[in-house]
């Protein structure tokens, strides 16, 4: 449950902390003394667009702080999502606290257990512990999307299996269908990949093969003129009478037989016999070029066709001569996966799987609406006699598509009899404003009840839902709203008295002028207090009268309030 809301420089509130208690709270003021400013801050804090606006005049900056006390179904609910998103608890079931911050220039900040967070993480949290049920509420009943998401809420329906089979199955459908409308164009790309490959096959690039090729082209094509350097260079070096070999060898015998009387000869004879190594080293080298190299033209003529070839294919296609063995795989990867695309069987086969993948889980969540329709029905119904509506029918109806949908097989209408006898229509068309507001309540109310523990939020709030209610109606909204509390905390925002004298816990909203400057306040009001609040709601001026019958509502809510508790009471120690 909202333990703890605390505002500072919000609108109209400088500081304020209201501690809230489990049951029904009620939520009174005067007209404009700004009721819902509660509820605007709460929302806030978990998560609702923030501007500048809300940050008081004069103000740096509005801060709200929300704590919240979750039930145990509730606590184990959210411990995966706190952990995985980085907000451990510092032990199982310790308070929530959530904390929104906006500037004077519309910048927000939040914090989740006091640890930075975002807006979404907010909003995602706050889906979890709060339920709000605003005074427009019925306008929710007119749209076809809210309606199926409140039916398949009851029903416990998996959308995201839903829509991840719906998902896949408008892919493969799509891909299909493309295919389909390309059939010409693809038939047509492939004979142009087709004949663009069989022209490069006719080459059979390699890989590196076109540097290979002006390697060996430039070793034959000048093989002539490699022999003779190499031959020229061989007699000069050790073939002519006088070579360079012979020549080195006289200096080093002239030189061995001194060299020990002089040691400054020493060093020039170790020069001359390692330059007579080298030129040993040098001759052995042009022998063996002299041997390997071959004047051979008729492979110098094929090495010029191959080449030619490569340079033609190149400027034909517009690349580099090195670019095309990588270009002719990427056509053929281009023709498999047009291969693939123009396969109409193999696409048709995936689309009919993906579209029983999808049928199958639609028709589990058709089953689950059909079971879930009459006894929310029933339970609507039942609710509306308390509520005006005697003799009134509330029916959910599940037609049938024409054509599959992504919410699946059928659609979900709310349908309405005002009055006895008469036959269910739209829910729209035949109700007037009040009647959908006490629909809408009554719906509410309803689903609110109906809520499992683990599914149910910790908080229902209520913001002037029963709006166009009064008389004896507004008895029976203030006793759904206590018996709702019995169960789970309510908070609701009113300007009947009959609901307000039925609430566990009263406060009450006051606006006062203080140094030119309007300020806003809550407070809890009780015993003499509370009464005093209940007769303004009555008439507006106090007399004795209006206090005398706010008491005894008070005292009549009181005692319904006590019978209830002692009757869930002994149900459970039944139990």
């Amino acid at each position: 449950m909202l333990r703890r809301l605390t505002l500072r420089d919000f609108v109209i509130v400088t500081a304020l902390e209201v501690d809230l208690r489990a049951g029904f709270t009620a939520l009174t003021g005067e007209t404009g003394a700004g009721k819902s400013i509660l509820i605007d801050a709460l929302q806030l804090a978990l998560g609702s667009r923030g501007d500048a606006g809300v940050v008081r005049e004069g103000a740096a900056r509005a801060d709200i702080t929300a704590e919240f006390e979750p039930h145990a179904a509730l606590a184990q609910r959210l411990a995966p999502w706190l952990h995985d998103a980085g907000f451990d608890s510092a032990e199982p079931g310790a308070p929530l606290l959530l904390r929104r911050v906006v500037d004077a220039q519309g910048k927000s900040r939040a914090w989740i257990n006091g640890s930075p967070a975002t807006v979404t993480q907010l909003r995602e949290l706050g889906e979890n512990l709060v339920d709000i049920h605003g005074q427009h509420a019925w306008q929710s009943l007119t749209r076809a999307d809210s309606v199926r998401a409140l039916v398949d809420t009851q029903a416990g329906v998996d959308t995201t299996a839903l829509q991840q089979a719906w998902a896949a199955r408008r892919d493969a459908q799509r891909r299909l269908d493309d295919a389909k409308g390309r059939q010409a164009d693809l038939d047509r790309e492939r004979e142009r990949l087709q004949w663009q490959i069989a022209e490069l096959d006719k080459l059979k690039p390699q890989a590196g093969e076109w540097d290979e090729l002006n390697a060996e082209h430039q070793r034959l094509g000048h093989g002539q003129a490699i022999l003779e350097a190499a031959q020229v260079a061989l007699s000069a070096i050790s073939e002519d009478d006088t070579n360079a070999s012979s020549l080195t060898s006289r200096a080093i015998d002239a030189l061995d037989s001194v060299a020990q009387v002089d040691p400054n000869l020493a060093s020039a004879l170790e020069v001359l016999r390692s330059a007579q190594a080298q030129l040993e080293d040098a001759a052995h080298s042009l022998n063996g070029a002299l041997r390997h190299t071959e004047l051979d033209p008729g492979r110098l003529g094929e090495l010029d066709s191959r080449i030619a070839s490569w340079m033609s294919l190149a400027r034909r296609f517009r690349r580099l001569p090195q670019d095309l063995p990588e270009l002719l795989q990427s056509w053929r990867d281009e023709l498999t996966a047009l291969d693939a695309a123009a396969d109409l069987e193999t696409l048709e086969r995936h689309a009919n799987e993906a579209h029983q993948a999808w049928l199958a889980v639609a028709k589990t969540v058709s089953q689950q609406r059909a079971k879930a329709a009459p006894a929310l029905a029933q339970a609507v119904t039942l609710a509306m006699q308390d509520l005006g509506m005697s003799g009134g029918r509330f029916e959910v109806a599940l037609p049938k598509q024409d054509e599959p949908q992504a919410f699946g097989l059928e659609s979900v209408e709310f349908l309405v009899a005002g009055h006895a006898g008469s036959t269910p229509r739209p829910l729209g068309k035949v109700a007037s404003g009040g009647e959908l507001s006490r629909l809408a309540l009554a719906i509410a109310v309803t689903t609110s009840q109906r809520a499992d523990d683990a599914s149910q939020s910790g908080t229902l709030i209520f913001d002037e839902i029963d709006s166009g209610v009064g008389g004896a109606v507004a008895d029976t909204v203030g006793q759904l709203m206590q018996r709702l509390g019995a169960s789970q905390q309510v908070l609701a925002v009113t300007h009947l008295a009959q609901v307000a004298a039925c609430a566990h816990q009263h406060l009450v909203v006051s606006k006062a002028l203080s140094q030119g400057t309007t300020t806003s306040d809550i407070r809890e009001v009780t015993a003499e207090d509370r009464v005093r609040e209940v007769a303004r709601m009555l008439g507006g001026t106090i007399t004795d009268t209006s206090r005398a019958h706010a008491q005894v509502m008070v005292d009549t809510a009181h005692a319904a309030s006590d019978q209830t508790s002692a009757h869930k009471r002994r149900r459970k120690e039944a139990a």
